[in-house]
């Protein structure tokens, strides 16, 4: 579904990232914008058999590849990948949803989870980890999650967050300031047929964390 012709392009744009050649190239960009966007569309209508998804068109989920350069001293202005969230809205849901990069040499990947929480969200991650982490680890340590994820990533903090103890027996849960897992793909992943399959394999496997992390964060307790 994505071809190597996008993967080509994405190199020779990481290699020429500047408006002249972007514009002479305009028309490879239109062909992998095309691909990417049938992507969406199949991974929307398999997704909504098992996650209602509400209005989201496949507008609403992809990316721009420029670039917001204005608080950056990279002044590139396009990004080096393609990507799209998937998910009730689509990038602008302000959810926690399903993202998923195309990027070559390896650098694909299908991803979610707590990345850049406000105080508030933070604090009560922390305070659900308190009362109930066994919620969260049931999700995360079952086997099929741990297969298709067996990594968390993310920052956290060198020393116990104020108000909880240092011997405290979810402490490496609570230290965290960031918790996402990710799903690596190879540029041979991306191009099989049964690329959109893979990924909405990913993405029904991680909706119970999702679905956690966004209670957490946005239902009234």
């Amino acid at each position: 579904m994505i071809s190597a012709q996008t993967l080509q392009f994405l190199e020779d744009l990481a290699a020429n990232n500047h408006r002249e050649w972007f514009t002479a190239n305009r028309p490879r960009y239109d062909a992998a914008k095309k691909e990417v966007e049938l992507l969406v569309k199949v991974l929307l209508e398999r997704v909504q058999t098992f996650q209602d998804l509400g209005k989201t068109e496949v507008k609403d989920c992809i990316f721009r590849i420029n670039r917001d350069v204005r608080f950056s001293k990279n002044k590139a202005p396009y990004k080096q990948n393609l990507s799209m969230a998937i998910g009730p809205g689509g990038r602008h849901s302000g959810r926690i949803d399903y993202y998923l990069h195309i990027e070559p040499k390896g650098e694909s990947f299908l991803g979610g989870g707590m990345w850049a929480p406000e105080p508030k969200q933070l604090a009560k991650y922390r305070q659900e980890i308190d009362y109930n982490a066994h919620g969260l680890k049931e999700i995360i340590d079952a086997p099929a999650f741990k297969e298709y994820f067996p990594e968390a990533f993310g920052e956290r903090t060198k020393t116990a967050p104020k108000g909880y103890a240092a011997n405290h027996p979810e402490i490496e849960l609570l230290k965290r300031k960031q918790l996402f897992f990710m799903h690596r793909f190879s540029d041979a992943d991306v191009q099989k047929t049964d690329f959109a399959t893979q990924v909405c394999k990913g993405i029904e496997t991680m909706k119970p964390f999702c679905d956690f992390m966004n209670d957490v964060f946005f239902e009234e307790k």
